[in-house]
Order: structure tokens, then sequence, then C-alpha cells
């Protein structure tokens, strides 16, 4: 009887969806060890929620069967429809809302992936990580201010010096609307649009404000149909606030905003954020006051941040958020305020990688034990031993070749930076080989003949076997 055929599965992976080679998952660990490290020493509290979650908390107690699909949502177990989280901050006022005993203010850090039906594109994936920092229960804008100088102490951590954190107040921009004569209906709108001036500049935005504007790909994009003096009201307040020093913004906005309630609010709660700054001695070239930045989330109520690389500018915001003071209101009926701000991890590894701030390693191992001998594998285990023991990432070679050379190689093209060698000779003189593989990896990569390797100058030294540890460690810079 002829053996039934089998089927072969292509190796493929879903659109919008990708995998995460060991290079790039070393250098995301160490970053967001970096910023776990920075927002823990600020007293922000980990936090870690479902990755699934009803649709009513994503969507709201009315959404509908078309909303649920712009979602990943379905029905799932018991007839339950439910929905992958597309954010975090949902999911942060459906706990705070389902703990009554909760100690306020709650300051929480969470990262992890998310997930969002949007159009793939060149660095826009349908599965992401974000990584988050809010203050919830307090109206304070010292909580406002503290999550601002938590943006800044990130970014130092992370060894990114050249960066702004932009910030402005949502009521200044409501109040703008209110005095253009703009329907409220419409000011959700108008705050999206004017959300794209950084990426699409002032013209398009105009163009979207009025009547609408073909993008570079011939794509269509339906204007608000504004009334040339509603146009003209908020092209000038684009023109005027641009223009303006930093330190000048906010006169501008208190004395044209003057006779709006909305707009008052916002200049001075800004003013008390800007005096919070300075009393905790925030480097004032690291944060300015821009009344452009609105953020086009609906749910934001104050102020609102933006985080932008100088060196970068064409990777948009890496770091933003904002005030949202009525989204718990959506499970207990009633307002808790609350602030925070929120990174997308892979794009600001990409910054950090293309900045030269994080490097790409491709082992998490230092050290690389070679097997020369098969029969003294358990010499060669008790080494690993020692170094792991002594806290030094350190593999033994598992491979099936005793061939040195392509040991080495190996442990070239991994990048481990160095290999211990010990033959019959080290064995018998107590002593042990320590290659520089970071150093000589072109030397060995040409070299095929032992011998003519092991004599390679600059590249190698041979040590005492009781050295060994404390020789890596000072060559590792552990000492």
């Amino acid at each position: 009887m002829a053996k039934a055929k089998k089927d072969k599965v292509k190796p493929r992976v879903l659109k919008g969806f990708r995998d995460y080679p060991p290079s790039e998952q070393i250098a995301r660990e160490k970053m967001l060890s970096d910023l776990r490290e920075a927002v823990e020493l600020m007293g922000f509290l980990p936090l870690q929620t479902p990755s699934l979650e009803y649709a009513e908390t994503l969507l709201g107690a009315h959404y509908t069967s078309d909303s649920l699909a712009e979602l990943f949502g379905f029905l799932g177990p018991d007839d339950v429809e439910m929905a992958l989280r597309y954010e975090f901050t949902l999911s942060l006022a459906r706990y705070v809302a389902s703990q009554p005993n909760l100690p306020l203010p709650f300051r929480r850090y969470q990262y992890g992936n998310i997930w969002r039906v949007d159009k793939p594109g060149p660095g826009r994936f349908r599965e992401f990580m974000q990584f988050d920092i809010d203050i919830v229960g307090t109206q304070n804008m010292l909580a406002d201010a503290e999550i601002i100088a938590a943006m800044v102490s990130i970014f130092e951590r992370l060894g990114v010096r050249n960066f702004k954190v932009l910030y402005s107040n949502r009521k200044i921009s409501n109040g703008l609307i209110e005095s253009a004569g703009i329907p409220s209906d419409k000011g959700p709108d108008v705050l999206r649009v004017i959300d794209k001036l950084g990426r699409i500049g002032k013209a398009a935005v105009i163009e979207e404000l009025g009547q609408g504007r073909t993008d570079q790909s011939g794509d269509v994009i339906s204007g608000l149909n504004l009334s040339e003096q509603q146009i003209s009201d908020l092209d000038r307040f684009l023109t005027t606030t641009t223009q303006f020093n930093p330190e000048d913004r906010l006169c501008w906005a208190r004395e044209h905003l003057q006779a709006n309630e909305s707009g008052r609010a916002g200049v001075q709660e800004l003013q008390e954020i800007e005096s919070y700054l300075e009393v905790m001695e925030i480097d004032s070239r690291k944060v300015e006051i821009d009344l452009t930045i609105v953020r086009g989330l609906a749910y934001y109520t104050g102020p609102v941040f933006e985080t932008v690389l100088l060196d970068l500018p064409e990777y948009g915001s890496m770091f933003s958020g904002g005030r949202y003071d009525n989204l718990v209101d959506r499970f207990l009926g009633r307002s808790i305020p609350a602030v925070g701000s929120s990174i997308g991890v892979d794009r600001l590894l990409a910054a950090l990688i293309e900045l030269k701030a994080l490097e790409l390693e491709t082992s998490s191992s230092k050290v690389l034990v070679t097997v020369m001998d098969r029969e003294r594998l358990p010499e060669y285990l008790k080494m690993l031993r020692e170094l792991r023991s002594a806290g030094i990432p350190a593999e033994v070679y598992s491979g099936d070749t005793k061939n040195l050379t392509r040991q080495i190689r190996y442990g070239d093209k991994v990048g481990i930076p160095f290999a211990v060698i010990a033959g019959s000779n080290e064995f018998e003189s107590g002593q042990v080989t320590i290659k520089n593989l970071a150093a000589g990896a072109d030397k060995a990569a040409g070299t095929a003949d032992r011998e003519q390797w092991l004599k390679a100058e600059g590249f190698q030294e041979t040590i005492p076997r009781k050295e060994l540890i404390s020789y890596l460690r000072m060559k590792l810079g552990m000492n």
C-alpha cells in the first residue's frame, strides 16, 4: 500500500503580525528593564490585566456589531461577545472601578501586547507592544507634572539626550472651537484633524477642515466643511501660536480666550504644571508648551502631552497621553480623575537603535565553553557551572562536531564575545585559553588550521585554570 503523501504547511505570518528574532528581543527586554526601573523609582506599581475583555468594556454599553468588527472581536465561550484589548486605559478604568478599597491616587504602569484592526503598512502592525504609566484618583495638576517628569526621566534613562516633551490643554482647544462658533458635535473631528499637523503640515490640515483633499496615495479624504470664517480663526491660531516663543504662547491664549471659561481654565492649569516642573528642576530645554498639541482621542479632558525626538522627527510622537477624567464613569456612573501617557515600544526600540542608544545583541551568552575532548565532558561542565555560579552567562557547545574551528564560528555567528578552550595540553598544565571572538572574528573566520588559529596574536590568552572566573569578570567589566 502506497504511503500517503504528507502535506507541508507553508511557514508564514499573518498580515500585520511579525516575529521578533533574538537580537531584537534581547534589545527590547533590555529597554523594558530600563523603563521599569525608571518608573518604579518614581513610585509607579506594576499591573497586568487580561488580553481579552468583554466587548462592552472596550466599546461601552451600547456598542453595535459593526463597532465590534472594528476590533479583534468575536463570540467566545458561553456566547459571550469579547475582544482583544486595543489599549490599556479602558482596562485600567475597569480595574479601578472594580476595586472599591483601592488606595487613591493609584500610580500604575503596564506593558504588553495590544491589537488593532488597522491597515498594515511600514512600521504599522496589528499586534504591537505598549508601555503605559498612569495616575488615577486626583485632579491635582501635580499628577500631570509627575507624568511629564516621568517622560523626561525615561528618555534620559534610555540614553536619549535630544528630545522634547510638548504639552498643551484640551480645554484651550475646546475654548478655541467655541470661540470660533464651531458646533460642539464637530469639536472632536476638528481636534482629530489638528492632531495631524505635525504629520501632514498646516496646508493639508486647512484643506481637511474645509472641502477635503487627495493625499499622495490618491485616496480622497473628506473635509469637515467648516465656514471660511471658522477656518480663518483656526488658521490664525495655528499660525500665531507656532510663531510665538514658547514663553509667550500662554500669554497669547490668556488674552484671546479671556472671555471663554474653558480656555481660561486650560491656561490656569498649564501655568500650574509649569510651576511644578520648575520646582522639580525638570530641564526647561526638555519641556515646552505647544498649544497645537491636541491629541486625537475624544476622551482627553485636560492637559495633553507628546514627545518628539529632535534627531528623528519623522518618527512622530514617541510617548504621548493626557488627562482623562471621565473614563471610569463608564463603569461607576461617576467620574474618577486620571492622567497617563503611553509609549509605542517597538517604534521607540527602532528609534533607539537608529540613534545608537541601544545596540543589537545576538546572544545572551557571554562565554562559550568549547568541547575538544568528549571524555573530559564532566570537566567542561564543571567550568560551565562555575561560570554561571559567578553570574557570567555561558553555554557549552552542544553540537555534534569536535572541530574547534566550527565551534568558534558558531560562537562568532551568534555573537558570543569569548570562548574558553581546553584540550589535553591545557588540562595537563592546569591552564585554559581564552579567545576574544569579538576582537578576532575576522581572523577566526578565515582560519581552518587549529594550530595556526591558536598562534594568532592579540586575540587570545592562556591563563591558569584557577584564574578563569576572575579573568572573564574583568574582561566583561563585572568587577
